[in-house]
């Protein structure tokens, strides 16, 4: 397994990226494949350990030794059979993921010095695709059975992947243009290419998976009338309903959800780059921008990185990205989070790289303005956990003419879940322990059964649900 010792020689290779100055000015991708030569370099680092700790890391269990020994001894071919055995969109987590993996590899105990997983993973499947290895695959033969799935996020597309290819007919219903979920419409594309989402929405169909987007279930189809059509429902619509911003203010023009910021700055940057889906609405004469504002991100998560970026390639005036946790330890807290679980040390997205201020244990007193819109934002200074108790004397005011909320999401939309009947737990999403909800028929995988999580967990939820949904399919046949 890899090269003995390589670990030893080798030093660990981060990813290449494009300097900030230069990437502001475009949206195309800003992440470069390491060469060739050093890919086969950090595949030879894994050191063959007894027990590896990258598969406990990864949600989908993907069996990172294996394929990053065939990386080094140049057998890609076999590298991306092995990749696809676990996951579907490798081209999709392998730019996206934020690679736990790698936080639970055994070279990580010495901090920083971890196998480069994601990039090894992310240049198998470019390679593949650039071979022309991967192919649809279609079933040898159908079942005459029928499958709902409501939403078209990776969760929703790895299920439906899955659930064609054992036979039955499938048809995924999106209320968007187009399909990817937030992989579309949430992350830009200067993280991922819409046309490598494009790419595998084909292979789908290409397999036999029927589409209907800009239909909303629960509203342009309504939950009876999927009952009586498919045999099986499968609810992969996300954790939608964003947290909002109880404070005074918050009424004012300017004041908006981070998602629907992206939302339309990835519909701009669709017909800019020519991704743009035949449904797509016209450009609101009203889309959010922040051109020459001054833009506030509440929320120091990756969404809200995905802000600061958009509002730097768009020209605003200044950005700032407030979070409402203390500042996190620069290293590995062992006494908190140790090896090999992921480590809440401070990270410095790649937004923040291209320019833009950040400010932590940040308390939003209340927002104010003018003529209906927003200019200012006060603050002040908290003690960093909960419950964030404010700092006298800490109390400041920024102009603020764009404020974005990106604190994450609270559970699914409420709509379908009603008409179905289905169960949810405290926090509002699907009840479905075993993906099974407390309808018969009606399953739930991603967001919308777990709640706000990454997209490993999305994707090993809709694989795991369709093994859920075929079992009960095969037990009605029989």
């Amino acid at each position: 397994m890899g090269e003995l010792g390589a670990f030893l020689k080798l030093d660990r290779a981060e990813p290449l990226e494009r300097d900030p100055a230069e990437r502001v000015r475009d949206v195309r991708e800003f992440v470069r494949p390491l060469p060739l030569a050093e890919l086969r370099g950090q595949g030879a680092r894994c050191m063959e350990c007894g027990v590896p700790f990258c598969h406990h890391g990864c949600p989908l269990g993907n069996l990172i030794p294996d394929w990053n020994d065939l990386v080094y001894r140049d057998r890609w071919r076999e590298a991306i059979e092995q990749l696809h055995r676990t996951n579907n969109f490798p081209e999709f987590t392998g730019r996206l993921c934020p690679a736990p993996c790698e936080a639970a590899c055994v070279l990580e105990i010495r901090e920083g010095d971890a196998v480069t997983i994601k990039q090894i993973e992310v240049s198998i499947i470019d390679r593949a695709w650039e071979e022309g290895w991967v192919v649809p695959r279609p079933p040898a033969a159908r079942t005459e059975r029928s499958v709902a799935v409501v939403g078209a996020g990776p969760a929703g597309l790895a299920c439906a992947q899955q659930l064609n290819r054992a036979g039955h007919s499938v048809t995924v219903y999106e209320r968007d243009e187009a399909g990817g979920g937030l992989v579309r419409f949430g992350v830009p594309e200067f993280k991922i290419e819409k046309r490598l989402v494009e790419r595998r929405l084909g292979q789908l169909e290409d397999e036999g998976v029927e589409f209907r987007y800009g239909v909303d279930v629960g509203k342009d189809v309504g939950a009876d009338e999927l009952r009586a059509t498919h045999d099986a429902v499968v609810l992969a619509t996300g954790s939608r309903v964003p947290r909002d911003l109880p404070v005074s203010g918050r009424e004012l023009d300017g004041v908006h959800y981070a998602m629907d910021y992206l939302y339309d700055r990835a519909r701009a940057i669709a017909a800019e780059v020519g991704t743009t889906a035949p449904l797509s609405p016209a450009p609101a004469e009203d889309a959010i921008t922040a051109a020459g504002k001054h833009v506030v991100v509440i929320g120091g998560g990756d969404t809200g990185a995905d802000c600061v970026a958009n509002a730097h390639r768009e020209g605003a005036a200044s950005v700032t990205q407030i979070e409402v946790l203390g500042e996190p330890p620069l290293n590995r807290p062992d006494d908190l989070t140790p090896w090999p679980r992921w480590p809440m040390k401070l990270r410095t997205s790649y937004a923040l790289k291209e320019g833009g201020a950040r400010d932590f244990a940040i308390t939003t007193t209340h927002l104010s303005g003018s003529n209906g819109a927003v200019e200012q934002i006060h603050w002040s200074q908290n003690d960093g956990a909960p419950p964030f108790a404010a700092i006298e004397g800490t109390e400041e005011t920024r102009p603020a003419e764009l404020v974005l909320l990106a604190m994450g999401f609270l559970h699914p939309e409420q709509g379908v879940l009603e008409q179905l009947g289905v169960e949810r737990d405290a926090r509002g999403n699907a009840a479905a322990p075993s993906y099974a909800t407390s309808v018969d028929g009606v399953f739930a995988a991603g967001d919308a059964r777990r709640g706000q999580s990454l997209i490993v967990w999305a994707i090993n939820e809709g694989r795991q649900c369709a093994t859920q949904v075929d079992a009960w399919l095969t037990a009605k046949l029989s």
